[in-house]
């Protein structure tokens, strides 16, 4: 077997930074820290924290570099590596009947297939992981290095129903690797994709009260609703979750909040927004959403931007000067609460008009219901005749955020051709909210709309 290579070739140099005063250059490789080889970004983050470190860098000549650095606790270095994990990135082996990825039509770009399960996007980007693809030695690490939290999918707490629901003869099994990390102190999030029949009713009773048991190291644990798209044939029969359904996940999941916070002080277990959307109930207020810990998960959204809509607008005045009319195009599951907050806003500039245009996922179909699964084909056949007024605004989970890119390899550019209006992609913030809708960020295709994000 070929021993693996150890050398990480650094991509990019901080200005300023102490990468940049000793020397280290884009094209430099790292070979050790302390004298130990680093393996992956774990090993990197957690030994270059030291305020003495001996670093050694090779050159592209091949001439090694040791070099002594002094600095203050936790300091970065100033330098980033062609390969963000310092490893090979480890993708998911499991056949969930959930997956999202399994459901997408063919000829999307490449990087839309990859099924990732690591642990070390866990800690660096907040993905979630079955633990299935974690072995004994990433659990020693993690503790040893204290990294946290870990966000783990554990869908059900019943082995034998989770090894059915990943398709893997082991994922009962790795649920073991929760006790080692719970023991340890090491911070967690959970999430579980509800699907009808499968994982919920009683099965979702018992895994909510076993997953108490690990709480508060277990900080949250979110709900969410299974996505099905139309491109499920030959994938398990899985059907969508109607107004009733809703109902009765929200009553089983705020009874069990009521017992956590008395216990814990904690809620501990979060229904996704489009619960309650189904449902057709108030969202929960601030408090019960422990900071939005979910937040990314389509947890606490809407309310989050509903309760900044409104701290904004108590910060201002009445003003009938400014004058225009604005579009926002969403998916139908967020609609009704944008058109509320348009009215909000219009109560304070009543000159200021927003139409709020629902768009019906025809791409995914139409049980896909968030914005963050919208296409530009999708945008343009069912915008293209509406009243646009001067400016549409979308939001920010529609586009891949540094490439201004959509779903289905569409730019924004090419959208504000078809439809000849400017577009604006709008941050998740009450104030860029009330800002894109008069128009006061000076910006368009930058200035996200709150919305219910997609549940992989």
């Amino acid at each position: 077997m070929k021993k693996k290579d150890h050398r990480h070739k650094v991509s990019t140099v901080e200005p300023g930074s102490i990468a940049e005063e000793l020397g280290i250059e884009p094209g430099d490789f790292l070979l050790a820290v302390n004298d130990q080889e680093i393996e992956d970004i774990f090993d990197y983050h957690y030994l270059i924290n030291e305020e003495y470190l001996t670093v050694l860098i090779e050159k592209p000549d091949g001439e090694q570099w040791e070099l002594e650095i002094e600095k203050e606790f936790e300091d970065d270095l100033g330098m980033e590596f062609e390969n963000g994990l310092m490893d090979d990135y480890r993708s998911c082996h499991n056949k969930c009947i959930f997956c999202f990825i399994d459901q997408m039509p063919p000829g999307m770009r490449e990087t839309l297939y990859f099924k990732d399960d690591d642990s070390r996007l866990s800690f660096l980007q907040g993905n979630y992981v079955t633990l299935t693809n974690m072995s004994e030695h990433d659990i020693d690490r993690i503790i040893r290095y204290h990294l946290g939290p870990i966000n783990v999918s554990f869908q059900a707490m019943n082995p034998k129903l989770r090894c059915q629901m990943l398709h893997n003869r082991f994922a009962g099994e790795a649920l073991k690797k929760v006790d080692r990390l719970y023991e340890n102190g090491i911070e967690m999030n959970g999430q579980i994709v509800l699907c009808k029949g499968v994982n919920d009713g009683e099965e979702l009773r018992y895994s909510i009260e076993a997953l108490g048991k690990y709480m508060p190291v277990l900080q949250s644990v979110s709900v969410v609703p299974v996505g099905l798209t139309k491109f499920r044939e030959g994938l398990y029969p899985l059907e969508p979750f109607n107004k009733e359904d809703a109902g009765e996940v929200l009553d089983m999941i705020e009874h069990y909040q009521k017992i956590f916070y008395e216990k814990y002080g904690i809620h501990g277990i979060h229904a996704g927004d489009e619960w309650y959307l189904l449902a057709e109930r108030e969202l929960p207020e601030a408090e019960r959403y422990d900071g939005y810990i979910q937040y990314e998960n389509g947890v606490g959204m809407l309310r989050s931007l509903i309760d900044e809509v409104e701290e904004e607008l108590a910060l201002r005045e009445k003003d009938e000067s400014i004058s225009h009319a604005i579009s926002i195009a969403t998916g139908y599951s967020a609609a009704p609460v944008l058109r509320q907050l348009a009215d909000r806003v219009q109560e304070k500039y009543p000159n200021v008009y927003t139409e709020v245009y629902p768009i019906v996922n025809h791409f995914f179909g139409e049980r896909i219901t968030v914005a963050g699964l919208l296409t530009f084909q999708d945008l343009k056949e069912q915008l293209l005749e509406k009243n646009l007024g001067e400016r549409l605004l979308l939001p920010s989970t529609i586009v891949k955020s540094d490439e201004d890119l959509f779903l289905d390899d569409y730019r924004v550019g090419d959208l504000e051709t078809a439809l000849q209006t400017p577009v604006n992609i709008v941050k998740s913030s009450g104030r860029a909210f009330v800002e894109a809708l008069l128009m006061e960020d000076g910006e368009v295709r930058h200035s996200q709309i709150g919305e219910v994000n997609k549940y992989e």
